[in-house]
């Protein structure tokens, strides 16, 4: 027992050493991306350092998230490679060490990374994400050219603003294209418009002076309506630099607020399916009011039932719309498959560590370069079919949970796999 366990601490220094590598390379990655994510928005801008700083700081929790999974993946790999090609598991199972003891290292490693994962996904990345939308609200009421750039355009769905000069805080000749509640077009032309300080996150406050509102109506093109005012509030949404810098969303909220949101959104769900059944059922009983009051009418006149058909005609229809449009909701499917994601991405790490053990038995001499390799393909298929089973769940009616979960599925079988085949081959 005592060999064993120098040989768990000696399997288990390879991984680390292996694991490190993969976590520079991804971290490396992951990080460039955000700075150039960061550069056209904000340091461009004469934002100052502190401030970049702190959002880079606060950036490296969303970075571990990703990292730990995928680092996992092609740290194995490469120790396994690595162990294989040195012929050091053969000499284990020669010297009468059984295969269990290395892969128990693998086991206690990956279950190990996925916590530290979690945590860093359910935990610190909630927390960063709050602080760095602070800084980032920060930034943009001491400099407004972050978010409304002089002289520009910008779109935001049904939302388009037009900035004139901007002299500090304030916006001359500030034109708003929107939307009211009722649907009708409005536009609002300001000649000053002045950025204050407001409390809701994700909104840009601005007081808007003497100000010019033209009103389109919805059902008549040719109808408009003008009024005229001193001053009034708008709120601009804060356009989405990264989504952890948007209002808090799955992404950005711990699981166990994810879960409470959920079920907040269950309980509205259950409510609308339950009026449209209730609509559903009167549907279906006015069709079959008109089928037999049809054929009792038929009987009397001819006349009489092919004027008739109409109505159980135009309940049919009526029913067939109505059952063509189910009650679902779209932001609570995105907030399960968030929910799930949570979990299936940080436990991904053991996943790929059971799926790395017996690939590197099947690749003896392989080496580094090829674990390398192998992981980097394993890596970019596990985020496609991440991104697939979010896109594509909702089309066709999977359940989120089961999409997140089908990544680490197949990551799974794959292992297995190339465990049966590793022992056919020695057999």
């Amino acid at each position: 027992m005592r060999a064993h366990r120098r040989l768990r601490i000696y399997v288990a220094q390879e991984f680390l050493l292996s694991f490190f590598i993969g976590f520079l390379f991804f971290f490396f990655i992951f990080f460039v991306n955000i700075l150039l994510v960061m550069a056209e928005e904000i340091f461009s801008k004469n934002v100052p350092v502190r401030e970049i700083i702190l959002l880079l700081v606060y950036s490296v929790p969303q970075i571990l998230a990703l990292t730990f999974p995928f680092a996992a993946l092609i740290g194995s790999l490469m120790a396994m490679g690595r162990l294989s090609s040195d012929n050091e598991l053969l000499a284990m199972r020669a010297s009468g060490v059984p295969l269990r003891v290395p892969f128990a290292v693998v086991i206690v490693l990956g279950l190990a990374f996925s916590v530290a994962s979690f945590v860093a996904n359910d935990y610190l990345l909630p927390l960063s994400n709050l602080r760095m939308a602070r800084i980032y609200r920060r930034i943009v009421y001491s400099n407004p050219r972050i978010e409304l750039e002089e002289y520009s355009i910008n779109r935001q769905e049904d939302l388009t603003i037009v900035t004139g000069k901007v002299e500090g805080a304030t916006f001359l000749d500030f034109t708003v294209l929107d939307k009211t509640q009722d649907g009708k077009r409005r536009v609002i032309f300001a000649r000053r418009a002045v950025l204050q300080e407001g409390e809701d996150r994700g909104v840009i406050s601005m007081h808007l002076e003497d100000v010019l509102v033209q009103l389109k109506d919805a059902k008549d093109s040719g109808k408009f309506e003008f009024s005229t005012v001193e001053s009034m509030q708008y709120n601009v949404p804060i356009k989405d630099i990264q989504a952890s810098l948007q209002n808090p969303g799955p992404r950005e909220m711990s699981s166990v607020d994810v879960w409470a949101a959920m079920a907040a959104k269950r309980t509205i769900l259950a409510r609308r399916l339950g009026e449209w059944e209730g609509q559903r059922g009167r549907l279906a009983q006015s069709l079959r009011l008109e089928i037999r009051y049809g054929r009792e009418v038929m009987a009397e006149s001819l006349a009489v039932s092919r004027r008739r058909l109409a109505a159980p005609a135009a309940a049919l229809a009526a029913l067939q719309t109505h059952l063509a449009k189910p009650v679902r909701d779209r932001t609570l499917e995105y907030y399960e498959f968030e929910f799930h994601k949570k979990f299936s991405l940080p436990f991904a790490c053991a996943a790929f560590f059971i799926f790395a053990f017996p690939v590197g038995l099947l690749t003896r001499r392989s080496g580094r370069a090829v674990g390398f390799g192998v992981g980097l393909i394993v890596s970019i298929m596990y985020w496609g079919l991440l991104v697939a089973g979010q896109t594509l769940s909702p089309k066709l009616a999977m359940s989120p949970g089961l999409a997140a979960w089908i990544p680490n599925a197949v990551v799974l079988l794959l292992g297995l796999g190339a465990a049966f085949a590793a022992r056919r081959a020695e057999s």
